[in-house]
């Protein structure tokens, strides 16, 4: 798999962020999933694992999408 020179991947600051918003935003949707099934507040090291776990994948991906001005 090439792996593609530094300039044609999205920066690693803008990697993070969207990756953390991800991580969050998984964490939050899976606490209210959770509350409104069961009807008790998820743990909080369940909803982080779940989090943690959205982030791997996406970091994945944003590794492979090029900024919008590239070719």
């Amino acid at each position: 798999m090439g792996r593609g020179s530094l300039k044609e991947r999205l920066p690693f600051w803008q990697r993070l962020l969207a990756t953390v918003l991800v991580m969050l935003l998984a964490s939050y949707v899976a606490g209210l999933v959770f509350q409104s099934i069961l009807g008790f507040a998820i743990p909080s090291y369940v909803a982080g694992a779940i989090g943690g776990l959205a982030g791997i994948p996406t970091w994945d991906l944003l590794k492979r999408i090029r900024p919008s001005g590239q070719p």
